[in-house]
């Protein structure tokens, strides 16, 4: 695919990455251990991508990822998606994601229901666990099941997932996780 570019980017929790072509946003790749790994999983998508300093709208979309993984709110609402070549389910269903409020989730099934395909539970998993947008597509606010924020997620899985919802506020309603009552329990330390 010719006309594809891209660059790497530094975030609170490391090197990002995005890649566009001339219809808008291609791919986000959030930021692996390395940044050699964040490149060579952005390049196994996108292997003629040309690395560049990004135009003015890919720009935008940089500082709204920026902004997202510091837990500020940010709209990615005028951020271009090239979505060629994407099955038209998964584009309905990156769509209907883009519209669920930060600090909110979804279950596969609400989605499905919402979407008129109330059978499609399964489709719906493939789409956010295939979600190419991290971020600009918040696929970690649609879970499997209620609270259950383990399971397929793109781009980071499931750890990421957890530390994004945290940021946004949507684990508050969930109750302690097994570390809060762990450390509730725990007997004290005491000094020697």
């Amino acid at each position: 695919m010719s006309g594809v570019a891209y660059t790497v980017f530094d975030t609170m929790v490391g090197r990002c990455g995005i890649a566009w072509g001339f219809d808008g946003v291609l791919a986000v790749q959030l930021a692996e251990t390395r940044e050699l790994d964040t490149r060579r999983r952005l390049l196994r998508h996108y292997p003629d991508a040309r690395e560049t300093r990004p135009p003015v709208g890919i720009e935008a979309a940089i500082e709204g990822i920026v902004t997202a993984l510091r837990g500020q709110p940010h709209d990615f609402f005028d951020v271009a998606l090239d979505m060629h070549g994407l099955a038209p389910f998964d584009c309905r269903v990156y769509a209907a994601t883009r519209a669920i409020p930060r600090g909110e989730t979804m279950t596969f099934a609400e989605m499905a229901k919402q979407l008129g395909a109330s059978g499609a539970i399964h489709a719906v998993g493939q789409a956010i666990k295939h979600n190419p947008f991290a971020m600009i597509v918040p696929c970690h606010r649609v879970l499997a099941a209620a609270g259950e924020t383990d399971g397929i997620c793109a781009n980071g899985g499931a750890i990421t997932r957890r530390r994004l919802l945290s940021l946004e506020g949507a684990l508050a309603k969930s109750g302690p996780t097994l570390f809060d009552v762990l450390l509730s329990v725990a007997p004290p330390r005491t000094a020697r």
